[in-house]
């Protein structure tokens, strides 16, 4: 803990702190249960969009075998050529969203190619939409745990350190100041008594004279 001066001026300063700090402190923990429930929406998203691309490859499972016993599936078929995405923002984290995506067939012959190589390209499609949509996902909670945690460790700071801190300095201070004034008060009165008592000898002094 640094050290404080025992004045007024630092008791301001202290207590101006701590008001702020109880303000700021609400808001950060509002913040910091939004990104909790926020990032547990997407992660559930997530988890039903990875379910769909699982599904999608179980149903076709029987193209897949023929995928493995034939040469006549053309290499680089399916290329992406484009990844749409736009931007949200949650608690104040700017986040990307994804909005489709644009893909490339390469040249084959319709006539020599069988009719499944077009299916195939059509479930690929889809396999790689729902990738990419999963990627966009996956990249939303890294960002929103990266301020997740960035905002926990301010929460933590103004619970655990700055509020008890800032509490402990201005009752401190308090008490030096009291102190102070009590102090203060005894020597005034004993100034007067001695003032007094100076006041009453010269009296005794002057009848004496007399």
């Amino acid at each position: 803990m640094a050290k404080i001066k025992l004045t007024k001026n630092e008791l301001k300063i202290q207590k101006d702190a701590l008001k702020m700090y109880r303000r700021y402190l609400p808001t950060l923990t509002l913040k910091k249960q939004q990104l909790q429930a926020e990032i547990r929406i997407i992660e559930a998203k997530a988890e039903t969009v990875k379910k769909a691309r699982q599904d999608l490859e179980k149903g076709f499972s029987t193209w897949i075998a023929v995928f493995s016993e034939t040469d006549a599936f053309p290499d680089g078929i399916i290329t992406v050529s484009n990844i749409r995405k736009g931007y949200g923002n949650i608690a104040g984290v700017t986040i990307p969203v994804y909005e489709g995506a644009d893909f490339a067939r390469g040249d084959y012959d319709l006539y020599e190619t069988p009719l499944w190589v077009d299916i195939a390209a059509n479930h690929m499609e889809k396999a790689m939409s729902l990738d990419l949509e999963a990627e966009v996902l996956d990249e939303q909670v890294r960002l929103l745990e990266k301020e997740l945690r960035a905002t926990s460790q301010r929460v933590n700071l103004f619970e655990k350190v700055k509020i008890p801190e800032t509490e402990e300095n201005i009752k401190k201070i308090s008490i030096y100041m009291a102190d102070q004034q009590v102090s203060a008060v005894v020597r005034s009165k004993i100034s007067k008594r001695k003032i007094a008592a100076r006041g009453d000898a010269s009296s005794e002094t002057e009848v004496y004279a007399l």
